[in-house]
């Protein structure tokens, strides 16, 4: 009996076993495992140095724009405007300095929505002389930098004071109502034109006036104490008798006029309205065979500038 019927073996099976290995296949067969094994290690490596680049050009980004000296900061919009004192002929206002950033190198000072003028980037008020009494104005500020503009400023109302009337200029053309409380030279009523000349070439002073009460001119001084005007004229327009043998009656003539009302004109604080008296005396005149007795009379009065 055989081996291999002894073993239960083919004999050609056995010798297949027996053959020979070759080495270069164990390589092939290694290296196949080793890249199956590497190529995941390989793209999880690619995958945390993409991760790593993307995060290191966000920081750079990120740090170009807090640091980069070609971006400017913004021109900030002036905040905190409050008044300040003020004239009947001025105002004032200031401003809060920017919180971050660099200085402008000016602000502008609107007015109304005009440029009314500026001031330097270090400054932080405003002074506007020049102006009328009695008067409201909106201002604005803008910031400027390297030729560009902040927003507009929050508005800001601010006034002028108001004098009292006492202080009122009575100067121009008036007309002059004239109400006679009794009926005088056959009339009720008429109207005087008056020109106020001031005595000051400011404010409140005394006055020249003159007038005119139909064809007649005359002029009276009238003294200032506070509203109230004084002042007196003796007028020779008004006759005694009739025509041709008429002769003059000379009239002294009493103003007294009180300022009643008054508003800012450009930069003067003026009289608008005023009311008073005027009364006439006439000393007894006589020629010839013709005579007037002595006689007064009061009349009221009412202007306004014409």
């Amino acid at each position: 009996m055989t081996d291999s019927e002894l073993t239960g073996r083919d004999p050609s099976a056995a010798s297949a076993s027996a053959a020979p290995r070759d080495p270069s296949a164990d390589h092939d067969s290694a290296t196949a495992q080793d890249r199956a094994a590497v190529a995941p290690r390989r793209r999880r490596r690619w995958v945390l140095l993409a991760l790593a680049a993307v995060g290191v050009v966000a920081g750079l980004i990120a740090g170009l724009l807090v640091w980069a000296p070609w971006i400017p900061p913004p021109v900030l919009r002036p905040t905190g405007l409050v008044a300040g004192p003020a004239t009947a002929n001025s105002i004032s206002f200031r401003w809060s300095r920017p919180p971050t950033g660099p200085l402008p190198d000016k602000y502008l000072i609107l007015r109304d929505g005009t440029v009314a003028g500026s001031v330097a980037g270090t400054a932080t008020s405003y002074l506007r002389m020049g102006l009328t009494p009695a008067s409201s104005y909106q201002y604005r500020v803008v910031a400027v930098r390297g030729g560009k503009r902040s927003p507009r400023s929050a508005v800001l109302l601010v006034s002028t004071l108001t004098p009292p009337i006492s202080d009122a200029r009575l100067q121009g053309s008036w007309s002059v109502n004239v109400k006679y409380i009794q009926r005088v030279f056959g009339r009720r009523s008429e109207t005087l034109f008056w020109q106020a000349i001031p005595a000051c070439t400011v404010g409140a002073c005394d006055v020249t006036l003159l007038a005119k009460a139909g064809r007649h001119p005359f002029s009276v001084e009238l003294a200032r104490a506070g509203a109230v005007y004084q002042g007196h004229a003796v007028v020779s327009f008004i006759r005694c008798g009739k025509g041709a043998s008429s002769f003059p009656d000379p009239t002294t003539l009493k103003f007294w006029v009180r300022v009643t009302a008054a508003a800012g004109k450009r930069q003067v604080w003026a009289a608008t309205a005023l009311a008073g008296t005027m009364t006439g005396t006439s000393q007894y005149v006589s020629a010839g065979s013709y005579y007037c007795p002595a006689s007064t009379f009061k009349a009221t009065l009412s202007g306004t500038p014409s």
